[in-house]
């Protein structure tokens, strides 16, 4: 009977209308903090800094990223990486409900890299671009927090694009203890939305040079994460790399 019951919730859980009501539910609470927040923006003038170089690549730190839709305005177009799990499923559906459009892939290492579409995500990214078609996402290495990938690097030598580094907080929030010390965040609470300086990538990179621009990003994420938790009114130490 135990394993029916798992098998039941199982099922549920991957169902198309159990996605889309979820997906739905958490877009329209997403929507609430947000509306609900008293927000402040830094700098003042971030939004003309976006459209006098787009298309550009905003970066966050995963699980730092709920409020990432509302970096977005209007009539800006943008487009998200949102991983093929399940758990993405729900994320695309929340992201197209806030107005986002979607790519569905991701990185990984090793033999995995080809079968969760890491390679067609790469150029549908670079499509988009090409397109003037903005692209958020994380920056992360995939399971492994507060550690710049190659792939984001990647996109913006190949692409010639600069990378915004974002930092979204609230002062209430729920900080989960997972892999990316995910955060919660709650409506009717102070926030800041902080991005720093565009990082540009030259073509002629080289392993050297890839590495301290991982380095460079890593650290301009931590001060803005960092920025934005002072300016909520949150702890500092939460946005330090362990």
């Amino acid at each position: 009977m135990r394993r029916v019951g798992v098998l039941s919730r199982k099922r549920i859980l991957a169902a198309p209308w159990f996605q889309q009501a979820t997906g739905n539910a958490v877009a329209e609470y997403i929507r609430l903090v947000w509306n609900t927040g008293r927000f402040i923006i830094e700098p003042r003038d971030i939004y003309e800094r976006f459209a006098a170089e787009q298309p550009v690549i905003a970066a966050m730190w995963h699980g730092q990223h709920m409020l990432m839709p509302f970096v977005r305005r209007d009539p800006l177009r943008a487009k998200v990486l949102i991983s093929r799990h399940r758990d993405g499923e729900l994320n695309a559906i929340a992201a197209k409900r806030l107005g986002l459009e979607t790519i569905r892939g991701s990185g990984d290492h090793g033999a995995e890299f080809h079968r969760k579409g890491a390679v067609s995500g790469f150029m549908a990214m670079l499509s988009a671009l090409d397109d003037n078609c903005n692209i958020g996402l994380t920056a992360d290495v995939p399971k492994v927090s507060r550690v710049v990938g190659r792939g984001i690097i990647m996109l913006a030598r190949e692409s010639g694009r600069p990378i915004f580094p974002v930092g979204i907080a609230t002062r209430w929030r729920i900080q989960l203890n997972n892999w990316d010390r995910s955060c919660i965040n709650l409506p009717f609470s102070r926030g800041a939305l902080v991005v720093g300086e565009p990082l540009h990538v030259p073509k002629d990179l080289d392993d050297s040079t890839t590495q301290a621009a991982r380095s460079r990003l890593g650290d301009a994420l931590d001060a803005v994460t960092a920025r934005a938790n002072a300016l909520a009114g949150g702890r500092r130490g939460e946005a330090s790399r362990g």
